[in-house]
């Protein structure tokens, strides 16, 4: 490669050496390799978890380096406290020690591989760590020293072989019982407002090996197993189709107003692998409650019932972006594939695209042309606009009146900065039949059928949008076009076959309509692509459908699930229960189901209810009535 394409950035390095390496090979070479092995896979392992990448490991070596200088050194600490645990109780001369250095530095990249003074100076830095100990540069002390809980003593200006200048040079003390902060090991899942940010060129860690013994521990010649899912423990089997869950980005910018940024990114490849039929993604609402916890891999996979996790960050500085994901294997442990890109902020809808067609190649699907072109959809070519909807999205995670309205600004003025962008029609359309739900109009239907036209001006602009079908799905329930909201429903199915929205509209469509048998799969079918559903109303009306077929313990069921879920406050939940008891003559169960309707809503009403319902026979509206009066309520 050419000069002028190397690629300079301030980053971090991970550099780890078995100091008496050759005195042990000489000693026994076989079980030194293996013992070497394991230790590898170890800080491989403890690197990734803190977003670290592996970027040489020849012989006795390790480098890697870290997009964060804070995430380096916890990680240095945490490798040096799972050693230091392993060698408890073992005489000295077996136990294995490594001495750590941290620096943040300029690097020179080419090929993958970094050269330059940062990696110089942090391997210089294991001369002066001691044996489990870590060192760390004047220049990554003074972006962790108010970050974290470390004692730090300073060991003066130290010269480093071929670099002019000395170099200031920290001791982490690692006084016995020292361990990395809790907030560590939840710091790939949560927000990060307090982080430094170093990019556009990043953050450095090297961490440089060490002193060590034999340890017959580790002399055996078994390596340290992966973390894999089990088949037998998923909570639903596996498709024979590929699976996959879109874990939440982490935020890594210094601004927690960023946020938005990471979970819009995040949310635009589910969008976009969602609309192959030959995958099944898991929606927006299930992957991303575990967001800021401290999750494995494996158990995201057996939770939710998938073979592959997609986990990553994002970290904004400026007018670039740093994006970083990893594509996981769970039943092998296997990386599909890794990589972090840097990019103009321009380029970021761009980059979405790259990764939902890496994603999709790694799983070996094929797509035709049409598919091709169904999946890149057709959105805004304006950064602004698509940012903007990004902040109304956030706005909605919180169902009331004030952040309804600031949702609605945002999506006005993209749709204000880009007429055709079909999107955002559609979002505007959820937002309107949103304030209907909390009461902002005097006359709700008038403001459901503005609803309607926005959705059917989104459809306009682009046929291929599901969500706009979907949405104007559930609102022809309301208003009791039945006929129309089924039409919808399956369109939106048709369009985006892992839509759990779309799977759940036509369910109740079905259901509304008087055609509860058929409603069924569609439920199971939202409830698996969703397995923690957006809301109560996917279980309440499966539970409905399940009690108009005289399924009355499969009904219980479903509405007990949905307190399992939303509190013992849901009030539909309750209400519901008390007119299934009520059917199935458990009359004290039913009185007390009642109680808490009341409880919940003291000026709860059966006939206003009775009114609301959106059921095509009137007879079934009249069931509903009688069962709920017969349960205590008025």
């Amino acid at each position: 490669m050419a000069p002028q394409e190397f690629k300079r950035k301030l980053t971090a390095i991970l550099s780890a050496d078995v100091k008496g390496y050759s005195r042990l090979m000489g000693e026994n070479e076989e079980e030194t390799i293996q013992t070497l092995t394991t230790y590898k896979e170890v800080m491989a392992g403890i690197i990734e978890r803190y977003h670290g990448r592996v970027v040489d490991a020849p012989g006795d070596n390790v480098l890697a380096e870290f997009a964060s200088v804070v995430d380096a050194v916890r990680c240095a600490v945490e490798i040096q406290e799972e050693f230091k645990d392993r060698n408890k109780d073992l005489p000295d001369d077996r136990r294995m020690a490594f001495r750590t250095g941290v620096n943040l530095g300029d690097v020179v990249e080419e090929d993958g591989k970094l050269f330059g003074d940062g990696v110089n100076i942090a391997a210089r830095l294991e001369n002066v760590a001691e044996a489990g100990g870590i060192c760390i540069s004047g220049t990554a002390y003074d972006h962790v020293k108010n970050k974290l809980a470390f004692t730090y003593e300073y060991l003066g200006e130290q010269t480093v072989k071929n670099i002019k200048e000395p170099a200031r040079v920290y001791r982490i003390l690692m006084e016995p019982g020292v361990t990395v902060p809790e907030v560590a090991a939840e710091k790939r899942a949560q927000p990060r407002p307090w982080q430094r940010l170093v990019l556009p060129l990043g953050v450095v860690l090297i961490l440089v090996g060490a002193i060590f013994g034999v340890w017959r521990f580790y002399l055996r010649p078994a390596a340290l197993p992966r973390e894999v899912a089990s088949k037998e423990k998923m909570a639903f089997p596996l498709p024979d189709k590929p699976s996959i869950a879109v874990l939440p980005f982490t935020n890594m910018s210094d601004d927690i107003k960023q946020e938005y940024l990471a979970d819009g990114f995040a949310e635009a490849i589910i969008d976009g692998l969602s609309k192959c039929p030959h995958i099944v993604v898991i929606a927006r609402n299930s992957s991303f409650t575990y967001k800021g916890k401290p999750v494995k891999v494996q158990q995201v996979a057996e939770e939710l019932g998938v073979r592959y996790v997609l986990e990553g960050s994002l970290q904004k500085a400026g007018d670039h972006v740093r994006i970083t994901v990893q594509l996981i294997d769970a039943l092998t442990g296997q990386h599909l594939f890794s990589e972090r890109d840097d990019r103009e902020m321009k380029n970021i809808l761009v980059l979405q695209d790259e990764i939902t067609m890496k994603i999709l190649d790694a799983v070996q699907v094929k797509l035709t042309a049409g598919e091709d072109a169904l999946l890149r959809g057709k959105g805004s070519k304006n950064l602004e606009t698509y940012l903007m909807l990004m902040q109304a999205r956030q706005y909605l995670q919180t169902h009331n009146k004030e952040n309804l309205a600031l949702a609605r600004r945002l999506t006005e003025q993209a749709i204000a900065l880009d007429p055709h962008y079909a999107v955002a029609y559609a979002l505007l359309c959820n937002i309107q039949s949103r304030e209907v739900m909390v009461g902002v109009y005097k006359n709700p239907r008038e403001a459901l059928e503005q609803a309607v036209k926005l959705g059917q001006k989104a459809i306009t602009l682009d046929d291929s949008n599901a969500l706009a079908h979907a949405r104007v799905g559930v609102i022809y329930c309301w208003l009791k076009e039945h006929d129309k909201a089924i039409a919808e429903a399956e369109k939106a199915v048709s369009l985006d076959p892992n839509s759990a929205l779309a799977y759940h509209t036509l369910g109740g469509a079905l259901t509304y309509a008087g055609r509860p048998q058929e409603a069924i799969p569609f439920f199971k079918k939202s409830l698996r692509l969703s397995p923690i559903p957006v809301d109560t109303m996917t279980l309440v009306i499966q539970g409905q459908a399940y009690r108009q077929l005289g399924q009355y313990e499969e009904a219980v069921a479903s509405f007990k699930r949905v307190l399992q879920l939303f509190g013992a406050d849901d009030l539909m939940a309750h209400l519901w229960l008390a007119a299934t008891y009520a059917l199935m003559g458990r009359e004290k169960e039913a009185h007390a189901e009642a109680a808490e309707v009341l409880r919940i809503d003291p000026t709860f009403s059966v006939e206003s209810y009775g009114r609301r319902v959106p059921y095509k026979d009137q007879k079934v509206i009249d069931d509903i009535v009688s069962s709920m009066r017969k349960a205590g309520l008025k």
